[in-house]
């Protein structure tokens, strides 16, 4: 099994029903708002390095973690600092996973042209000429898995980790199924 390294987790959770955005940008500090660019409040932090985005609907998103305890120690964070800006919020607000994406490498360089025409799949897209990759989706699993001639691949659209897990090893089965991994 090849190495699957996550890249990005997305989260969302609602922490109010509404929230005074402007409000909470003078009060948190280093926060950006600009509703002409962007309609929410974004704060980015370093350690780890993540960023929150929140709306005035009460949603907070969580984005840039590289694993699930860091979207869950982002969101104690950026809560603390709304409460102590005054404003309440949910007591233990449920947190949703939207998006995972993650990496691999399956180790050998493929001719992608020869992997789409084996793979013979509706599921399977390449035109070179708009994008590099071969895309592969996963509708059972909704996930989309993009494999690159080098061998490397990207898994998007997963809510779960072991739906990442599940995909690669699908796609390696398939690789080798038709002989070219």
């Amino acid at each position: 099994m090849a190495d699957i390294n996550i890249e990005n987790i997305v989260v969302s959770t609602q922490i109010a029903e509404k929230l005074d955005i402007s409000k909470l940008a003078e009060d948190i500090p280093d926060s950006k708002y600009n509703p002409e660019e962007f309609p929410g409040l974004i704060l980015h932090f370093k350690e780890p390095k993540n960023a929150v985005l929140l709306f005035s609907s009460g949603k907070l998103i969580c984005t840039g973690a590289k694993n699930l305890d860091e979207t869950k120690d982002t969101i104690k964070r950026m809560t603390k600092m709304i409460k102590e800006a005054g404003v309440s919020i949910k007591k233990k607000p449920e947190i949703k996973t939207q998006n995972i994406v993650a990496s691999s490498n399956l180790q050998k360089e493929f001719h992608l042209s020869s992997v789409a025409e084996k793979l013979m799949s509706e599921n399977v897209e390449y035109e070179p000429e708009q994008f590099p990759g071969l895309v592969y989706r996963m509708d059972e699993l909704g996930v989309v898995l993009l494999l690159f001639s080098s061998g490397k691949l990207v898994c998007t659209g997963a809510k779960k980790m072991e739906d990442i897990s599940t995909a690669i090893e699908t796609i390696a089965d398939k690789l080798s199924s038709i002989g070219v991994l």
